[in-house]
Formats: structure tokens, sequence, C-alpha cells
């Protein structure tokens, strides 16, 4: 069986919604599997010494309207959400727990719920309120869901993904992996593809 196409992504990075969209698509046209690996950017900013790119003037307009236009150019909705960015370790400590007690599946519908809910509704994933009523809408348990994103077994492992990421040699999201190469952005599609199809290049 081919490699799985490892993808990193933070709850709060419009790019990395946009990428959600399309991977599951893509691998499968060349049968490969997704691996998400939920984790924050604040983790990877501060290792390599970043900012978001709304943190910076001259960047924050480009930014806002590249964020649109690129969720448009995919054909997927998108509705800036306020605020942003957001912290989203609640969100990626419910994906780890569902990753790791009932399967991928649950862990990629619950990223999907979670990115379409921020990027198409608003809903601000760092209110608990929020998130217990997403998780409630998304078919979960909540207050399952709300013990464990306050159960340190799920704080450390979302601290291990960090640090899984930090050693794959991530820096920004999204994130892949594929076949040990690595490629940032969501504009690196066409390239993913090609590397799927023919191999390094």
């Amino acid at each position: 069986m081919k490699p799985a196409i490892e993808f990193y992504f933070d709850f709060s990075s419009p790019y990395a919604y946009v990428a959600n969209e399309w991977i599951d698509a893509l691998a499968a046209r060349h049968g490969r599997t997704v691996r998400r690996h939920a984790i924050l950017l604040g983790v990877a900013f501060a290792a390599a010494e970043l900012k978001s790119p709304v943190a910076y003037p001259l960047k924050r307009e480009y930014s806002l309207h590249d964020f649109a236009r690129s969720a448009r150019f995919e054909r997927v909705p998108y509705v800036q959400p306020t605020p942003f960015p957001i912290a989203t370790h609640h969100a990626a400590r419910v994906f780890w727990w569902l990753h790791d007690t009932q399967g991928d599946a649950p862990a990629a519908q619950w990223a999907r719920s979670a990115f379409r809910a921020y990027f198409t509704q608003g809903v601000v994933l760092s209110d608990p309120g929020a998130l217990r009523e997403l998780a409630q809408a998304s078919g979960l348990d909540a207050a399952a869901a709300e013990a464990a994103w306050n159960d340190p077994i799920w704080k450390d492992r979302l601290r291990e993904a960090n640090e899984q990421a930090l050693r794959a040699g991530l820096f920004g999201a999204p994130f892949f992996v594929v076949d040990g190469e690595p490629f940032w952005g969501n504009d690196r599609k066409a390239q993913i593809e090609r590397r799927l199809a023919e191999g390094p290049f």
C-alpha cells in the first residue's frame, strides 16, 4: 500500500481550510490516503521566529483578500471570520481524542466540521460554549468532547503532535509531506499532484 500523505493544519488557518477541502480527492486520484495532524501554528511560528501574515500591516489587506480569492478559486464557501485568528487548542485536542480513540474517519469528519463552522459560519472555536454546541451538532457527545479538551492526556497528545511537526520541518500551514518530501501551502496543490503522478521532479 502506498504511504499516506501527511497533512498538518491549524484550525484557524484559512489556507489549511481550503486545502482540507481538496486533499482527500487529490489523494484518492493517486491511490493514497491522508493522515491528518492537528497542530498549533503559534508553536511553529515561535520556533521559526515568524508571525501570522495578518500581523504585518503591509501584508494584512493582501492576505485577507487572498484568503477569500483562494477559496473562490477552489470553489469552496468562505466568510472571513471575526475574531481572527483564534486559539484552536480545544478543537485540536478534540481532533486527537477522536483520532486516537475512534480512528481517522471520525477525526477527519471533525476537522471538516470545525473548519467549515469557523470559515463559513463564523463559529468561534476558541469559545467553549460555541465549541460544545458544534460538537453536539456534529454528532459528538458534547460533554465528552469538553472533558477531552480539558484532559491532561489530550493536552499532552497535542503537545506531542506539535513537537513531531517541528521535527518534520513544519513552519506554517497547511504543510504536507509526500513520500518524505515537504510541501508548504495551499498553492502547492499542482506540485503535489505532479509529485504523486510522476515522482520526484
